[in-house]
């Protein structure tokens, strides 16, 4: 009569370290983090989410290119998460709410973000106004003076050393 409360305490023991193990798709997928998933369509999503999604250690490299220890996770991460039936969109605000807006490749459009989607915009406009600013002011400058028929020939003389011509006397007052 005394050892069937211990043999109730005996199996709850067991049974709550069965639930307490991970499942075997999981230790799987913890034994190799980058071993693909079963379904190729699943593996083929995983890896355009995986292209689409910064390596925050390299920060160059998405995290399918990346071999740092953290990418890993990140790989492993992404192939449960799709795995569990999660949509590339959950799976994407996960890791922004996670990294920040930074892990991924096309952050979402927001107030901290605007500047980031509209600055090539705005430089691009400040450099067509700088443009049109510039011809028109050369636009609006002086034409350079030409020189006369007189200056020209004085000009030509004192390039090729003859002795400058002396003026003419100007026909006037009616002499």
């Amino acid at each position: 009569m005394k050892r069937w409360p211990s043999i109730v305490l005996l199996l709850c023991l067991f049974a709550g370290a069965a639930l307490a193990l991970p499942s075997p798709p999981a230790l799987a997928q913890s034994a190799q983090p980058d071993q693909p998933l079963a379904d190729p369509v699943l593996e083929a999503r995983a890896r355009q989410l995986m292209k689409d999604v910064r390596c925050v250690v390299c920060q160059a490299q998405s995290i399918a290119e990346s071999d740092a220890g953290i990418a890993s996770d990140m790989r492993k991460l992404i192939r449960v998460e799709i795995a569990a039936g999660k949509s590339d969109e959950e799976i994407r605000r996960f890791l922004a709410d996670r990294y920040g807006d930074f892990v991924l490749f096309k952050p979402p459009f927001k107030i901290s973000t605007a500047l980031l989607w509209a600055g090539p915009f705005l430089l691009l406009a400040m450099g067509a106004v700088t443009m049109v600013l510039f011809f028109r002011r050369r636009a609006r400058a002086p034409a350079p003076a030409t020189l006369s028929a007189e200056e020209m020939r004085r000009v030509t003389a004192a390039l090729q050393g003859e002795p400058e011509p002396a003026t003419r006397p100007t026909h006037g007052s009616g002499a």
